[in-house]
């Protein structure tokens, strides 16, 4: 399994809308080919910054699968008018235990 990581960075005051569209474009990532887990973080010292963390089978299957399929359109066209800058997509392998 590998993590996507998101940075993305919004305007403080669109939380709650913010956050609420994540959740309405959720069941688009669940539906994805190698989808594995998901969650929303918000950075304390910087209340604008969050960081979307993804778990997939493969990067191919979000690079490939994810990034072109209607699940995605949706995610983006939900998430991406609170963008402030284009998201930082990191792809990460565990190589110890946790």
């Amino acid at each position: 399994m590998i993590t996507e990581i998101a940075q993305i960075e919004i305007d403080p005051a669109q939380r709650s809308a913010f956050e609420a569209a994540v959740q309405s474009a959720e069941p688009h990532f669940r539906a994805a080919k190698g989808f594995r887990s998901f969650a929303l973080t918000r950075s304390i010292e910087y209340p604008g910054r969050y960081r979307l963390l993804i778990g997939w089978d493969s990067v191919d299957d979000h690079m490939i699968g994810f990034r072109n399929s209607d699940g995605f359109q949706a995610w983006r066209a939900l998430a991406s008018p609170f963008f402030l800058l284009p998201p930082q997509i990191e792809h990460l392998e565990q190589v110890m235990p946790a």
